[in-house]
């Protein structure tokens, strides 16, 4: 049997397979990830969900919250796999009902993010996931946001790190792990 001898694909690798840099969007000078090939493709999403899974399997979390929005691609099935809580971390006014929000300075204004209220109780133990992180706001955004609802994030996750942005840097101490990085 050739599947049993054949080494299986590192995350890494299958990233850098399938996921597309499309130059120069959303605008000139950025080199764009586009996670839709890699997500298309059944068997590299599911080694992406399965490293994920692999990562988290014996940790103590109590939920995953995605991020808005690619972020929910991933938080979800690793979720549902290790039987864990799936959080959903909103832009403004997407959320039925009481909400806690978090408005945070970008290079260019300000956003907001938002929470459900009752979804993250005091101590819950919670892994902030994304699809890639770059200058780290969101991600600092969404760590202020859950700590304001009690929660404590034990690690930020990202399919793709962008080591020159230095997001990484900027929501320390929270650890981040990325499944790969350019």
């Amino acid at each position: 049997d050739t599947m049993a001898t054949e080494k299986l694909e590192s995350a890494q690798e299958t990233i850098d397979r399938l996921v597309r840099t499309v130059p120069d969007h959303p605008k000139p000078g950025i080199q764009f990830k586009d996670i839709t090939p890699l997500c298309a493709n059944g068997p590299g999403f599911s080694r992406i969900i399965d490293a994920l899974v692999e990562h988290y399997e014996h940790q103590d979390v109590t939920s995953f919250a995605g991020l808005e929005s690619r972020g929910f691609i991933f938080a979800a099935p690793l979720a549902a796999r290790l039987n864990k809580g799936f959080i959903v971390i909103r832009k403004p006014g997407k959320l039925p009902g009481k909400v806690h929000r978090y408005e945070y300075k970008k290079e260019y204004g300000s956003d907001i993010l938002e929470v459900a209220e009752g979804l993250i109780q005091k101590g819950d133990r919670v892994v902030v996931i994304d699809d890639l992180i770059a200058t780290g706001g969101s991600a600092l955004a969404s760590i202020k946001l859950i700590e304001t609802c009690g929660g404590v994030v034990t690690e930020a996750c990202f399919v793709i790190g962008l080591r020159d942005l230095n997001g990484a840097e900027v929501i320390a101490p929270v650890k981040t792990h990325c499944l790969a990085w350019y």
